[in-house]
């Protein structure tokens, strides 16, 4: 049989939708009946587990028109605010979006909307664009991406028709539009290097965001805030900065994907090695010793392992 510790992490992984922790941790659960000769159960669970990966890739593209193939990428994500780890503050805001989505009707009552409109700013691997999945899995909505670097390079002289197409979708199907490096049409339209076309593009996208009254959520996210139009602030129903983790948060961060590896002795020099390090960073250094673990027969994560695999990261990142 499984650990204790195997198990409750087993379960815990389950209810927060953590899939890749869940797909980890079935595995190792698979690897200790093997080595107890349960070769049956064992081959039963990889069964099981590879035939759960295989639908979880088949990726759920929505018939969108033919001019939008490639643009627009729908999935419907079952990621749950549990998987977040944000300052209180931030977090209840996004509570905010979606209680006020689901009472929606009873604001129009009284001649308000509920926030659906959201623009999300901060550096890359903060979690803007796993709040656009929790916000799909939370609202049980489906997630449309709107690949925007796409949308100006490939379709330079039509980019406003395009975006008229998608906002059109945005009213005629109801779900989250993440319009992600949102900085590449929403620039500032008093930049030296700007020119006719994009600025044209620029006022269209005010436009049908402003006029757009639709049941769908947009959320737009970019890393780089300072290089958007003033305009455009003041179009949306809420403003989200995300920052790097504080030190309670990646505490947290760490105890959340390490579960069962988590046999730390002392945090005072791992938090210092993951110091100015992103929430993707932190999580995806994690996962790397915890793989060092399994391939090396260890069923623990020391904190030697962890300072070595956020070393490494910064090395990546050229932040030493």
């Amino acid at each position: 049989m499984p650990t204790a510790d195997q198990l409750k992490s087993l379960i815990r992984s389950h209810f927060d939708e953590d899939d890749e922790l869940f797909h980890t941790l079935a595995l190792q659960v698979a690897a200790h009946e093997a080595r107890r000769g349960h070769s049956t159960l064992a081959h039963d669970i990889r069964d099981l587990i590879d035939q759960r990966s295989k639908k979880q890739s088949e990726v759920n593209i929505v018939p969108f028109p033919l001019e939008l193939a490639g643009l627009v990428i729908s999935t419907q994500p079952n990621a749950h605010l549990s998987r977040l780890v944000l300052a209180d503050t931030l977090k209840s805001r996004i509570k905010k979006v979606i209680h006020e989505f689901h009472q929606r009707h009873k604001l129009q009552k009284h001649g308000l909307t509920n926030r659906r409109k959201v623009l999300l700013s901060g550096p890359p691997g903060t979690g803007k664009t796993l709040t656009s999945h929790i916000l799909a899995g939370e609202l049980k909505l489906p997630l449309h991406v709107i690949q925007v670097d796409k949308l100006v390079t490939r379709f330079m002289g039509e980019t406003s028709a395009k975006l008229r197409q998608i906002f059109d979708l945005i009213r005629s199907e109801t779900g989250v539009y993440l319009f992600d490096e949102f900085d590449a049409i929403g620039g500032d339209r008093s930049r030296d290097n700007d020119v006719g076309e994009m600025r044209r593009v620029l006022n269209a996208l005010l436009q049908f965001i402003e006029q757009d009254s639709s049941e769908s959520l947009i959320i737009a996210a970019t890393n780089n805030s300072e290089l958007l139009d003033r305009a455009l602030f003041r179009r949306f129903d809420d403003v989200l900065r995300y920052n790097f983790p504080n030190e309670e948060e990646r505490k947290s961060l760490i105890t959340n994907v390490l579960g069962p590896f988590n046999q730390l002795k002392g945090w005072k020099g791992v938090l210092k090695a993951c110091d100015s390090l992103s929430h993707a960073e932190i999580d995806h250094a994690c996962r790397d010793a915890m793989k060092e673990a399994i391939l090396s027969n260890k069923n623990q994560v020391t904190a030697k392992d962890l300072v070595k695999a956020f070393d490494e990261r910064h090395k990546t990142h050229d932040r030493i």
